[in-house]
């Protein structure tokens, strides 16, 4: 069960939308900063697979300027 945890950057002004967009996806948790200028995401996936893709299309939002991986695990 991979579970991991990055530091998201939404676009100028699509710090809401981004927010969402992640809000609804699967296997994720999304948490606002302190400074609200980035946010915190927590995902947690049955397989490595899942992860993958998973990432890649948080990636893929029109509504994120980066995506840097804080924290990785994996169980093998």
């Amino acid at each position: 069960m991979p579970i991991f945890s990055f530091l998201a950057y939404p676009e100028a002004n699509m710090k809401e939308q981004l927010i969402q967009d992640i809000s609804q996806m699967q296997y994720c948790e999304v948490k606002v900063s302190e400074n609200e200028d980035v946010l915190i995401v927590l995902t947690d996936t049955p397989d490595e697979e899942t992860n993958k893709e998973l990432t890649n299309t948080i990636k893929e939002l029109d509504s994120i300027q980066s995506l840097s991986m804080t924290f990785g695990h994996i169980d093998s």
